[in-house]
């Protein structure tokens, strides 16, 4: 690779401000990413002036196509890889960040299957007043409707309706996946519609084989988004935003093998 570096050291010379100014970059810049190794070293002038030639241009093209599909640390660590002849390091970064999309890929149609399988005409959420008692009350008598008035499910009926156990509840909540609020009088669990929502938006993903630390960061994004219908923007600038990187990762691809052929030629 050496021989391969000598041998353009006397093509086109470039100053750090020729690569610079097609990119929008400073000089420093430029010469930063030559010292983290994003570009191959440069040759001097006598005067100890930095000299570029079109390989240098060409790393730095590949570079910055690739940020944008892999992110900068990502990014770096894969030219770093080539420029030190460790291609096949390189592609197993790609391969995990192709991984990565796949997977965040699926979580999103598995969010989108999750909220398909909500049917809204199911009818309204099990009411406290009609709802079996929690497991730790007296059986005799009906569940007492909560104190403020407000309504909601107690946790007996939710779980009866959703087909889980009252403990599985008891576990989504240690993990803050639902925020039942307390009944003042009885101190038993009420969940509220927004909570009922995020029962069975659990349980759905849950049946999906998702693990609760895998659900948690998708029921923020519910609760941030307002409920389920916001949340449907939100998920098409997410699925936007994949496709952007899938769109992304072809073309650093594509510059990368450019840059990779000058630099090892077949």
């Amino acid at each position: 690779m050496s021989q391969n570096l000598q041998s353009r050291r006397s093509e086109t010379r470039l100053r750090p401000v020729d690569l610079a100014r097609g990119h929008g970059l400073s000089t420093q810049a430029v010469r930063n990413y030559e010292e983290a190794g994003i570009l191959p070293a440069a040759a001097r002038t006598p005067h100890g002036y930095r000299t570029y030639t079109p390989l240098h241009a060409a790393a730095l093209r590949a570079f910055l196509a690739l940020v944008p599909a892999h992110g900068h640390r990502t990014a770096t660590a894969i030219m770093c890889a080539v420029n030190q002849g460790e291609s096949d390091e390189a592609f197993r970064l790609i391969d995990e960040s192709h991984a990565q999309l796949l997977d965040d890929r699926r979580t999103l149609q598995a969010v989108e299957r999750a909220l398909r399988d909500l049917d809204p005409s199911a009818g309204p959420a099990p009411s406290a007043a009609s709802a079996p008692a929690p497991a730790s009350a007296p059986s005799a008598g009906p569940a007492p409707v909560p104190a403020d008035g407000s309504g909601g499910a107690f946790i007996g009926s939710l779980a009866q309706a959703l087909g889980i156990r009252p403990a599985t509840l008891r576990t989504w909540e240690r993990a803050g996946l639902v925020r039942p609020r307390r009944d003042p009088l009885t101190g038993y669990r009420v969940y509220g519609e927004a909570d009922v929502r995020d029962a069975r938006l659990t349980h759905q993903l849950r049946r999906g084989g998702y693990l609760l630390e895998q659900i948690a960061p998708l029921i923020a994004r519910v609760r941030e988004a307002g409920g389920l219908e916001p949340l449907e923007a939100a998920l098409s600038d997410w699925r936007a935003r994949l496709s952007a990187r899938g769109r992304a990762m072809l073309a650093g691809a594509a510059e990368l093998e450019a840059y990779h052929r000058q630099l090892i030629p077949s």
